[in-house]
């Protein structure tokens, strides 16, 4: 799978099946998102190439990583300390959206209270418990 950014500088590879894909709520992906709230693939990240600019990182909050085009300011990634080894893509920034469906909702309990999803997916208060 591919995808990448708005303008086409930062483009990235997967391979495999993502860890986990998820829709979050919580403030800090809505606000560096613009978005009511943002779906995630959670990949190891031996499975994510950047073969050319790797995405602009900001620390949103310690020890937690937000990758975007500097040139368009597209969110691509994020990862943290808190999950090791472990990378979050944007599904919206896939070139092919459609292939990753999310499995579960985070931050359930910072949901904005008019979005609804009409789904039986899980939905956990927090991060989801690791396994």
């Amino acid at each position: 799978m591919e995808g990448g950014c708005q303008c086409g500088a930062v483009r990235y590879r997967i391979s495999g099946d993502p860890v986990m894909a998820a829709l979050c709520h919580c403030s800090m992906c809505r606000r560096a998102n613009a978005a009511p709230a943002v779906a995630w693939a959670m990949y190891a990240e031996s499975q994510v190439d950047f073969p050319a600019d790797a995405p602009t990182v900001y620390e949103s909050s310690p020890g937690a990583r937000r990758g975007f085009c500097a040139r368009c300011g597209t969110q691509v990634s994020f990862t943290a300390d808190y999950i090791p080894g472990l990378i979050d893509i944007t599904i919206g920034s896939l070139d092919d959206p459609a292939r990753v469906a999310p499995s579960l909702h985070y931050w359930e309990s910072k949901r904005l209270p008019w979005v609804h999803f009409a789904d039986d997916l899980p939905r956990h208060p927090e991060f989801p418990p690791q396994e």
